[in-house]
């Protein structure tokens, strides 16, 4: 395999999805929509957003997950509910007990519409220590750091600027890519 470092696979910053810090979570859905659009070399599309703050510089991220937890309803009774899985309940019997009780809750555009207006700040994750990668680190280690810490992504950064992302998707296709080369170099009936 080719020795690549992060930046020969990193999606640039310039490239991804972003908004600034004031941004809702309607604007923060259409930029990912837009670079979706935007990035077609790749079959693997962006499932994330990252934040900006005023000088931009990356701030947090927000995953297609935490959109979809935005939509969760959010009172007591419903967290109560969520709370029975550690007493034994079953994730389905868990799952039952919040279908009924959704069963009164608002019409489902009601939600969106409030879900749309709300601060991606407050619902944004903020990169924790595990979650940057310098450039210049070889595929090998990043894949440890990716693996090591079930990460989808890892910031690319360049001194103590972020400067892409290192997407799980990408180095599994370099991986995989490579993994091809070696096994078709191989003299027939001969395996690795």
């Amino acid at each position: 395999m080719k020795n690549y470092v992060v930046k020969d696979l990193m999606v640039p910053i310039s490239e991804y999805a972003t908004v600034p810090e004031e941004a809702t979570l309607y604007e923060s859905v259409l930029a990912l929509e837009k670079a979706q659009e935007q990035f077609q070399q790749s079959r693997y599309s962006h499932r994330a957003v990252l934040i900006l703050d005023k000088k931009k510089r990356v701030i947090g991220k927000l995953s297609q997950m935490d959109f979809l937890c935005a939509l969760e309803p959010r009172d007591a009774n419903l967290d109560q509910i969520r709370k029975f899985k550690q007493f034994g309940f079953t994730r389905k019997a868990v799952a039952l007990q919040q279908e009924e009780y959704l069963k009164s809750s608002p019409p489902i555009l009601d939600v969106y519409s409030k879900a749309a207006k709300l601060k991606v700040t407050d619902l944004m994750q903020r990169p924790t220590e595990g979650e940057y990668v310098d450039e210049n680190t070889s595929i090998d280690m990043a894949l440890h750091q990716l693996t090591t810490g079930s990460n989808l992504s890892l910031l690319v950064t360049r001194n103590a600027d972020i400067v892409g992302v290192l997407r799980l998707a990408d180095v599994f296709a370099a991986v995989f890519h490579a993994m091809k080369e070696s096994e078709s170099q191989l003299p027939k009936g001969v395996t690795g």
